[in-house]
């Protein structure tokens, strides 16, 4: 029988991390469905809406020229995604100062990125898929996914630099999984 990606365990790094941390709490993001809908629960949090928010908004860069990339100011992109996706109880916000706070905190990391581009001025490669995956284990029906941030192409080396944003601010576990991981879904989509 071919292996069918809609039976298969999804992995990722956040759930495999989500599984040493709690089992029971990778089995309630995961796992768990809502008898009544038979979708997983999303609990939106504001760090998550400003992550989110703030993602989306440099994830569309990737798709621009580089010389055209920062011509347009990305304060009104940022405003539009916010108020489509992360304004008000969508966000997780159940009060205006908080909701401001961290919108205010999401224009700062955009002026950032205006102000100190970095690798986001040179060139980028984009994997046409919008959630990179590939069998992990087809006996076992497992799937390893993730979303990769930004892929910046080095010309010197003809190779790719996978570059991961963080807009938390808890520090990643030096023995964290994720760049392994996507190091795997890039050369293996």
């Amino acid at each position: 029988m071919p292996p069918d990606k809609f039976t298969a365990t999804w992995v990722s790094h956040s759930s495999i991390s989500d599984f040493l941390n709690c089992p029971r709490a990778y089995y309630l993001k995961n796992v768990y469905k809502d008898p009544k809908t038979n979708h997983k629960i999303q609990i939106m949090t504001p760090p998550l809406a400003l992550g989110s928010a703030v993602h989306e908004v440099i994830e569309s860069l990737s798709t621009i020229p580089t010389v055209d990339r920062f011509k347009e100011p990305l304060a009104p992109k940022f405003k539009n995604v916010w108020l489509e996706k992360a304004s008000g109880k969508k966000g997780g916000f159940f009060d205006k100062e908080s909701e401001e706070k961290y919108y205010n905190q999401g224009i700062e990391m955009i002026k950032r990125v205006l102000d100190h581009p970095g690798p986001l001025a040179n060139l980028a490669v984009k994997i046409t898929m919008e959630l990179p995956y590939f069998w992990l284990s087809e006996p076992d029906n497992i799937i390893l996914c993730g979303k990769i941030d930004w892929l910046e192409y080095l010309k010197k080396t003809d190779s790719v630099h996978i570059i991961d944003f963080k807009t938390g601010k808890s520090s990643e576990d030096p023995k964290s999984l994720q760049l392994p991981i996507y190091h795997l879904l890039v050369h293996n989509t």
